[in-house]
Order: structure tokens, then C-alpha cells, then sequence
């Protein structure tokens, strides 16, 4: 793979975007890419917002994505997705979780969280929308929304050849090592 390929990950603080991105990065190093990965936390313990940026292929000079240049968007928050819109190409992916966590103003009644941020997104970029919260839940544990959505992530761009059950075995606990991999093949299930 010459072209070098762009993914940007963005979140809120506590949803788990910074360990998705490692493990995603340690299983792009481990196939043979040339990685290059940025993190962002904008006041992340307190809710903010979270971006990882990682860049891949033969040969990475950069890891940071500009305006247009992302080739695929993962957004664990809906009004992320429409806050980092303008980093995807024209023809890039976007695979949104629907979910909402609320900001501060929108809970102190100072604003109301957007309607139909979806739907606006959905009319100027391929979107692929699910609940990864739920198909989390459904597992047994919604805190596995991350790796359900890195699942989806590998799908998308086609990486299923590489060994994540045997990354996932190494950076999570070993209490979690099962449910996360139920999560990731779930999250591959889903597109």
C-alpha cells in the first residue's frame, strides 16, 4: 500500500476513543504499515472533546489529518461527527454511534442539543449510523461501545485480516478480554 491512509477518531472524554486508537495503531504497526498517530483532549475528563487522529501505509510523514483529508470519520457522539465533518473527503466514510452526550450548556438549559445533526450529515457524506451503546449493552457491557465501534472501523476499511483478538489479549485487562473481542466481531457484524 503506497497511498497513505487516514482515519480520525473523535469522541468525548471517557468513551474510550484513545484506546480504540491504540489498539487500532498497534494492529496497522503489527501488519507492516508505516503509523503515525495524534491524540487531541480538549478538557476530556470533564466531557470534552477527544479526537485521535492515525495515518497509515508505507510511509507516514505526518500524523496530523488536515481539512478534507480524512478518508473515513468514527464518531462516538453525534454532535462530534458534525464537528469534524470538515476534516472527511468528499468521498470518504463516516460511521456515526447514536449516541448523545449532552454539554454542559445543553444541561443547564442554556441550549438544546441539535435536531436531525444525522440526517444533515447523512445528505452530504456516505454515513453509516448504529447504536453501538446498545449492541454494547446487549453484550453485557456498554463500556465495549469503543471496541464495537473500532469492529465497525476494521470492517469498513477492510483490515479484518489482522490479529486484533491477539491485540485485544494484550492491552486490555484480563478480566475484559472476552467481552471485548464478543465487541469487536459484533461491531464487525454490524456494517
Amino acid at each position: 500500500m503506497a497511498e497513505v491512509k487516514n482515519i480520525l477518531l473523535v469522541g468525548v472524554g471517557g468513551q474510550g476513543t484513545i484506546l480504540a486508537s491504540k489498539i487500532l495503531s498497534t494492529g496497522l504497526m503489527e501488519a507492516g504499515y508505516d503509523v503515525k498517530m495524534s491524540e487531541i483532549h480538549g478538557m476530556s475528563q470533564r466531557g470534552g472533546s477527544v479526537t485521535t487522529q492515525v495515518r497509515f501505509g508505507e510511509e507516514v510523514y505526518s500524523p496530523i489529518i488536515g481539512k478534507g483529508e480524512a478518508d473515513i470519520l468514527v464518531s462516538f457522539e453525534v454532535m462530534e461527527a458534525l464537528r469534524w465533518l470538515d476534516h472527511l473527503k468528499p468521498k470518504g466514510k463516516m460511521v456515526i454511534n447514536e449516541y448523545k452526550i449532552p454539554s454542559v450548556p445543553i444541561l443547564t438549559g442554556k441550549q438544546e442539543y441539535p435536531k436531525g445533526v444525522i440526517d444533515r450529515i447523512k445528505e452530504k457524506v456516505d454515513t453509516t449510523v448504529l447504536n453501538a451503546a446498545k449492541i454494547a449493552e446487549d453484550l453485557g457491557n456498554v463500556r465495549t461501545m469503543n471496541i464495537v465501534l473500532l469492529g465497525s472501523l476494521v470492517k469498513a476499511m477492510e483490515l479484518e485480516e489482522i490479529n486484533w483478538e491477539g491485540i485485544i489479549q494484550r492491552e486490555v485487562k484480563e478480566k475484559f478480554i472476552d467481552i471485548n473481542i464478543k465487541a469487536l466481531k459484533a461491531g464487525m457484524e454490524s456494517l
